[in-house]
């Protein structure tokens, strides 16, 4: 088993692409059978396994999560950090914070439209810390 930590800096607010990051990660362990497992130590992003051919699918999660979770929203009273603050948390709360992909041949086991995203639900630009966990079969 082995265990690193990468950093991963957002724009603010979207979806970014940790695929290549992730397989980095698989390619420099020589790991050729397992699983691969990503932690967000956040709790105002969130991980997501989606589509990665058409990007109006990457808009439309956002449109959808941003009516769902409206930022200002006054039946938050947390607000610490402003008007997307609580949303950020919300959001993170109904995706996730950590996946487990398998690994065949030392490459991620995706599907043929599969990306592994880092979703940055604040407004503002962050940096993210993911642990990646190796564990060979």
């Amino acid at each position: 088993m082995s265990q690193t930590e990468i950093i991963v800096e957002t724009p603010g607010r979207r979806l970014v692409d940790i695929t290549r990051q992730i397989a980095g990660v698989i390619a420099e362990s020589g790991m050729d059978q397992g699983l691969c497992h990503v932690f967000l130590l956040h709790t105002s992003a969130s991980l997501l396994i989606s589509e990665n051919a058409d990007p109006d699918v990457l808009t439309d999660l956002e449109t959808f999560f941003s009516d769902l979770v409206p930022d200002g929203d006054r039946r938050y009273r947390h607000s610490a950090e402003g008007p997307d603050d609580m949303p950020a948390h919300v959001r993170s709360a109904l995706t996730q914070s950590s996946l487990g992909i398998p690994v065949r041949n030392g490459r991620l086991a995706l599907g043929t439209w599969q990306a592994l995203y880092l979703w940055e639900h604040r407004h503002r630009a962050h940096r993210r810390r993911l642990v990646v966990t190796l564990i060979p079969a």
